[in-house]
C-alpha cells in the first residue's frame, strides 16, 4: 500500500511537467495498478475464508480421530469381556434350544390332542345325522367354532308366538335324545333365538327374551320328562333377537332367525384330560 501512494504522488507530480501522453499513459498504469489491487484483494478474502473453512473441517476431523480411539478402547474392552463371557454365552443358548425343543414338543401334543378332538367332533355330527336322517333344511347339523350343533326352525317346534312344542316337534327331538342318551358325558345347551318382531302375547311373558328362554325350558322338558335325558346334561339358554342369520327385513328371513340350536359339545374337563392322557403317551 506504502509503494501505492508514493507512487500515487509521484504521479501528481508529475502531472504539472509531463506531456499529455505521458500523463495518459500514466493513467492507464493507475487503473490497471487499481485493477489489480482489487483482484488481489478479492482472492485474498476468498483464502481467509477457505483457511476458516479448513480449520472447522481440520478441528472436526481431529475430534473423529479422537472418538475412534475411544471406541477402538472399547472394543477391546469389550472383546475381552466377550472371551471371558463365551462359555457362559454357549451354555445359556444351549439352555435355550434346549427350552424350545420342549415347547415344540408341548404344541406337538397340543396338535395332537386337538386332532383327535376334531376326530371326535367329526364322528358326532356322522352320529347325529344318521340318527336324526331328517333331509329337511329346516334342520341343520354343522359344527361352529369347533362346536357341533343342530339347528331347528322354530316352525317346527311352535306355533307363532307360542312356546308349547308341538307334535311333530317331539318325533325330531326324540332322535336327538338317543344321540344324547348314547353320550353320557357330553352336555347339551338348548338356545332359544326370536326375530325381531316385539313379543305381543300375554301372561308371564313380557318381552322376546322370555319368549326365547320360555322356549328353551320347554324343550328340555321334552326331553327330560319325556325322553329321558339327563337333566344334568343340559343347558338352557335364551338369545332374544340379537344373533340373526339374516336381517329380519322380510317375513322369510324372520322365519329364518326364529329357531332353537342344540349345542353338543363335550365337557371342558374332560377336554383336557384328554389332552393330559395324549401328553402321557408321548412321554412313555
Amino acid at each position: 500500500m506504502r509503494k501505492i501512494v508514493i507512487a500515487l504522488s509521484f504521479f501528481m507530480l508529475l502531472t504539472s511537467c509531463v506531456s499529455k501522453k505521458k500523463y495518459t499513459d500514466l493513467e492507464d498504469r493507475n487503473k490497471e495498478t487499481q485493477d489489480l489491487l482489487n483482484t488481489c484483494t478479492v482472492k485474498l478474502n476468498s483464502c481467509l475464508e477457505d483457511k476458516s473453512g479448513l480449520s472447522a473441517t481440520l478441528a472436526a476431523l481431529r475430534d473423529q480421530i479422537q472418538n475412534l480411539k475411544l471406541t477402538n478402547q472399547d472394543l477391546i474392552s469389550t472383546s475381552k469381556d466377550m472371551t471371558i463371557l463365551s462359555t457362559k454365552g454357549a451354555q445359556n443358548i444351549e439352555k435355550a434350544l434346549e427350552s424350545i425343543k420342549e415347547k415344540d414338543l408341548k404344541i406337538s401334543r397340543m396338535q395332537d390332542a386337538l386332532t383327535k378332538k376334531d376326530s371326535v367332533t367329526l364322528a358326532l355330527v356322522t352320529s347325529l345325522k344318521s340318527a336324526v336322517g331328517i333331509s329337511d333344511p329346516d334342520i341343520e347339523i354343522n359344527v361352529e367354532k369347533g362346536v357341533v350343533f343342530i339347528s331347528i326352525a322354530d316352525k317346527m317346534l311352535f306355533k307363532s308366538g307360542s312356546y308349547d312344542v308341538t307334535d311333530r316337534a317331539k318325533g325330531i327331538l326324540a332322535k336327538v335324545a338317543k344321540v344324547v342318551n348314547d353320550k353320557p358325558t357330553f352336555e347339551c345347551m338348548v338356545e332359544g333365538h326370536t326375530d325381531n318382531v316385539p313379543y305381543s302375547g300375554s301372561g308371564l311373558l313380557l318381552d322376546n327374551w322370555d319368549l326365547s328362554v320360555k322356549r328353551s325350558t320347554s324343550i328340555i322338558r321334552v326331553l327330560t320328562n319325556e325322553l329321558k335325558v339327563n337333566p344334568a346334561q343340559l343347558i338352557a339358554a335364551g338369545r332374544s333377537s340379537y344373533i340373526p342369520l339374516v336381517e329380519n327385513n322380510s317375513a322369510e328371513n324372520r322365519a329364518r332367525n326364529r329357531r332353537t340350536r342344540i349345542v353338543v359339545l363335550p365337557k371342558i374337563d374332560e377336554f383336557y384330560e384328554m389332552i393330559e392322557n395324549e401328553m402321557k403317551k408321548q412321554q412313555q
